[in-house]
């Protein structure tokens, strides 16, 4: 029995040791570029969220134009190849880079053409808020671009089980290519610059969206006030290493559990409407955008990935 005491107490240390060692080699993973199996999967994940909710945003307006089919043909596109980019290196570097930067530039285009809808609103510009609040939705075709954003990234990187990297630094002094800065997971600065122009967009989103309703609830606020200290933050980081090792993932956490907590709200409001789960198909069509909530807890969790990274003058 002694014997069997002592194993049983030895067994809890090491069980801990495992899990610190774990997460240690997953931090490791993260600072040398070598995540892009992860990274695939989760830009594959992102643009299935992002199409669903572009899907049900376009029904809205009925597709009255065919290029509204694009993002969701594309989400589609990127979902496959970030899930083919899982498992193969070479689809990684190959299909899912093709597909991401495709769809990058298809979310530029129907930003063109939000702004375009807006302005051909009775008013236009003239009424910039009204025409913003009621138009299309502006930066949502940018929002789109988020998982197409993740998958180019992803398709420069290195994969887990890739040999460490020699720790070159800047190579004597001489600074590393974009590409190179990736591989080897230093691009941190880049990163952040990501994050704040997510943020700043998600948040405008959230704004505009909860102005439809009037702020009928406190937490609606929650989001709009936090993007813009999320955004400021990760833009002071990329100048201030101790911000982007310190308050950028405090704040970026912090993110993550609002859009959590909204999406909680935004799928009950979804079930609240008539109807309920008889009729879910509809009431997520004119409910609350239920997908909406986890576009914001991207930007934080592109700020957490960012404070993990190297930066690229070491």
């Amino acid at each position: 029995m002694p014997l069997q005491d002592d194993g049983a107490d030895e067994s809890g240390p090491r069980n801990g040791d495992d899990a610190q060692a774990e997460l240690e080699n997953i931090e490791i993973h993260l600072r040398e570029g070598r995540f892009q199996r992860s990274l695939a999967l989760l830009a594959a994940g992102a643009s299935l969220v992002s199409g669903l909710e572009v899907s049900y945003e376009h029904y809205r307006g009925s597709y009255g134009q065919r290029i509204m089919y694009t993002p969701v043909v594309l989400s589609g596109v990127l979902f496959v190849a970030g899930l083919w980019g899982f498992f193969s290196r070479r689809a990684a570097r190959t299909v899912l880079r093709g597909a991401s930067a495709v769809t990058l530039v298809d979310s530029v285009l129907g930003f063109y053409f939000h702004v375009r809808g807006i302005a051909r609103k009775p008013g236009g510009w003239s009424l910039p808020i009204t025409n913003i609040v009621m138009g299309p939705p502006i930066f949502a075709p940018l929002l789109f671009g988020t998982a197409a954003y993740l998958g180019l990234i992803a398709s420069y990187l290195r994969r887990e089980d890739s040999p460490p990297a020699p720790d070159a630094g800047n190579h004597n002094g001489e600074r590393l290519s974009l590409e190179q800065d990736v591989r080897e997971g230093r691009f941190q600065q880049h990163m952040l610059v990501a994050t704040a122009l997510s943020a700043s967009l998600s948040g405008a989103e959230a704004w505009y969206s909860h102005y439809k309703s009037r702020f009928r609830y406190a937490s609606q606020w929650a989001p709009v006030i936090l993007a813009p200290v999320l955004a400021l933050t990760s833009v002071a980081a990329t100048r201030k290493h101790r911000l982007a090792k310190t308050a950028v993932p405090a704040v970026s956490a912090v993110a993550v559990v609002v859009a959590s907590i909204g999406f909680y709200y935004h799928a009950r409001g979804v079930l609240r409407r008539p109807g309920g789960m008889k009729y879910l198909l509809y009431n997520i069509m004119y409910g609350p955008p239920i997908f909406a909530p986890l576009l914001f807890g991207a930007a934080g969790g592109l700020g957490l990935l960012a404070s993990q990274l190297r930066r690229s003058k070491a």
